[in-house]
């Protein structure tokens, strides 16, 4: 191989669904690399606490979680880099991996560099991320028993949050930028009809505002050129994610929201290049799923290198 080392196995991600399938390749007897471009861990490393994993009844802190994943995933052999992934290509019989530091070679290639939530970019949203702002109702919705909160969004996402989050608070808030939903009739009929959600139309959060945590948030009614502030126990930011594909768009098939088509058996449009978590389009977003996507793609990857030796 032209690149440097040569793998067999080349995984470009390491939170929950990199590091899954790491620990599968690993015991697999697969020479694997992990690519990783900033810490382990992936989005998971946003949240305050993970109660939800199972196996562990009290919770576990998520960076001792992924620490875990790591570890397991090392023990069996794989190895876990810090580069970014720049570029995929086919060379001859091999994938390429062009890192910002170096290319790596190897037989199969699996992706699992997840998604960002996206942000709302306003006042001390970054610092209260974990403190009250929360861009996971699933994940964080049990937190906020009694609570008074405010989903930001008007699509599906953003509305099926909201119904979720009303088995837990006591009060929610609905702020959304225009004067009509985008999400299905269905779910807009579920919002309008709950008496614990007061919809609040033509507005924007222009700050997050609180010491130690999320105390109340400022909005503007962008209509009236009103603002307010808004007693708050959380945020809950529900305006879509994106999708880390930028570095593959090209090379495999993409949908219409940037996430990677997988078949049921994680496998894109390109032969020997798998992917698992939030980056597919198969995969809800939660860290259990993730970790068995990767399992599923590891299993895949396992399969194709035996049948082309």
């Amino acid at each position: 191989m032209s690149a440097g080392t040569a793998y067999e196995v080349v995984i470009i991600g390491a939170g929950p669904a990199g590091l899954a399938a790491a620990l599968y390749t690993g015991r697999a007897r697969l020479h694997t690399l992990v690519l990783e471009k900033a810490i382990p861990g992936g989005q998971i490393l946003l949240t305050d606490w993970v109660e939800n994993y199972p196996g562990f009844p009290d919770g576990i802190a998520p960076f001792d979680l992924m620490d875990s994943f790591r570890k397991q995933a090392e023990r069996f052999g794989a190895l876990v880099e810090i580069d970014e992934a720049r570029a995929v290509r086919r060379e001859e019989n091999h994938w390429v991996v062009e890192g910002q530091a170096r290319e790596y070679g190897a037989r199969a290639v699996i992706i699992a560099t997840g998604a960002a939530y996206r942000q709302l970019g306003v006042p001390n949203e970054a610092r209260l991320t974990g403190k009250g702002v929360s861009y996971c109702a699933t994940c964080d919705g049990p937190f906020f028993r009694d609570a008074v909160v405010a989903v930001v969004g008007g699509g599906d996402n953003a509305l099926t949050e909201a119904v979720l989050l009303t088995k837990f608070c006591r009060k929610l808030y609905l702020i959304h930028r225009r004067d009509q939903f985008r999400a299905i009739r269905i779910l807009q009929e579920r919002v309008l009809t709950n008496p614990k959600i007061e919809v609040l139309w033509n507005s924007v959060v222009e700050a997050a505002e609180g010491e130690s945590h999320l105390e109340r948030a400022v909005v503007r009614n962008v209509k009236e050129n009103r603002v307010f502030p808004l007693p708050l126990d959380g945020l809950f930011i529900s305006i879509g994610m994106d999708p880390h594909t930028g570095f593959v768009k090209g090379v495999v098939e993409l949908n219409e929201w940037g996430e990677i088509r997988v078949d049921p058996r994680m496998a894109t449009s390109q032969p020997g290049i798998y992917a698992a978590g939030d980056v597919a389009d198969a995969c809800p977003k939660q860290v259990a799923t993730a970790a068995g996507a990767g399992v599923s793609a590891a299993l895949s990857v396992n399969e194709y290198l035996e049948r082309n030796p």
